[in-house]
């Protein structure tokens, strides 16, 4: 990828790395992603915004080649896909210093541990850095999504480089964010996965930014934005709006019992005007659920019964709607047994973390009956007067 030209003396450079398909070992990536590093080359000095993933630095460092100093790296976060090639290019500049809140300083030292400590620069709240015409002024910006993140305005081109926050995985040639359709579904999946459970964070970082003559937003991960209110209406709405009039079922099944009270759960809400999202977890990618849960106000955990308690793919889907933290409002939980089970109370101990009512569950023995069929009427029913209660319907 060539130097691309976001403004004069200001390039996006770093990697696109297209055949990426999962990120941590636990992300899926079904449109890759890529490392964006921006150069910033005032009168008198040369900054390197942020790096690449190490396994893409040698892409790095030949659009590097022809550049004679940099005199700065600034360090956003110590996550290695964005600092993973700092010792590659302190080798190449070696005048050059790494700029970072104090506790990426302590990360980097930890996680990068061949850069001496002289090398670092630290920076305050609010400090800022003159390059020539170029002025950086750095914005603390703890939890999205480390606890030594930072942000960059530079304030004579009113561009915010953002790093994570307000990023995507998306692999794409183009500079801008021209397919906003694509780009918000990328960026929901992005924010759904990674932001969301700092979503108490981002209210406040979007508060604390909201002031700033901003014409571009720069982040580490996806398109540049150009139209910057395009992705910050779309956190406001995601973070600040009430949930909708949503229910998710993730469900696993063995033998057809629990599918077949998802189908009939799912029509008698949909009867009752409420959308059903049901996802079968031994297919589903694990990230539309998580994009889902950005905007349901209920979820239904439907398991069998397995040695007891909740099927292994339903305690996967608890732990992950629990750990991300949404806007959910209600909780239950469907599902069938034969001889007996714990499933319902150890399910139901998994969600500490979120703020939720607990509507009576509908667990049977074997193979749903007609009376059964009549509780998961009832439960509907139940769902949808909660909604109602909760001004979402």
């Amino acid at each position: 990828m060539k130097a691309m030209v976001i403004k004069p003396g200001v390039s996006k450079i770093g990697a696109v790395h297209w055949e990426r398909r999962l990120f941590d070992s636990l992300i899926p990536l079904p449109d890759g992603t890529s490392y964006n590093a921006y150069l910033v080359e005032g009168k008198d000095k040369i900054a390197l915004l942020d790096t690449v993933d190490p396994m893409t630095e040698y892409i790095l460092m030949e659009q590097l080649k022809d550049v004679k100093k940099i005199d700065y790296i600034i360090a956003h976060h110590a996550e290695q896909d964005h600092s993973g090639s700092i010792p590659a290019v302190l080798e190449k500049y070696k005048e050059a210093k790494v700029v970072c809140t104090p506790k990426a300083k302590t990360f980097l030292m930890d996680l990068l541990p061949s850069i001496p400590e002289d090398k670092f620069i630290t920076v305050e709240d609010g400090d800022t850095l003159d390059l020539g015409g170029k002025t950086l002024k750095f914005i603390h910006a703890p939890w999205v999504h480390w606890p030594e993140t930072m942000l960059t305005y530079l304030v004579e081109d009113k561009i915010l480089f953002t790093c994570d926050f307000l990023g995507s995985h998306l692999a794409t040639s183009e500079l801008y964010a021209t397919d906003e359709c694509k780009v918000y579904d990328a960026a929901k999946r992005y924010y759904a996965e990674i932001m969301m459970p700092f979503r108490n964070f981002i209210e406040k970082h979007l508060e604390k930014i909201k002031d700033l003559d901003i014409e571009i937003i720069a982040p580490s991960h996806g398109p540049v934005y150009n139209n910057p209110e395009f992705i910050l209406n779309a956190y406001r709405e995601w973070v600040l709006d009430k949930p909708k009039n949503i229910v998710l079922i993730p469900y696993a099944t063995m033998h057809g019992s629990v599918k077949k009270m998802v189908e009939y759960l799912e029509a008698a809400l949909v009867e009752r005007g409420v959308i059903v999202k049901p996802f079968d977890l031994s297919v589903t990618d694990i990230g539309e659920f998580a994009m889902a849960l950005v905007d349901a106000a209920t979820v239904v955990m439907a398991t069998p019964t397995v040695l007891l308690g909740p099927h292994p793919m339903a305690v996967y889907a608890a732990y992950l709607t629990n750990a991300l933290k949404p806007k959910v409002k209600f909780i239950s939980v469907i599902g069938s047994y034969n001889w007996g089970s714990k499933a319902v109370d150890q399910i139901t101990q998994m969600f500490g973390n979120l703020k939720v009512e607990f509507i009576p569950s509908v667990y049977i023995k074997g193979y749903p009956k007609e009376e059964d069929f009549k509780a998961l009427g009832a439960l509907a029913e139940e769902i949808v007067k909660r909604h109602k209660e909760a001004g979402i319907m």
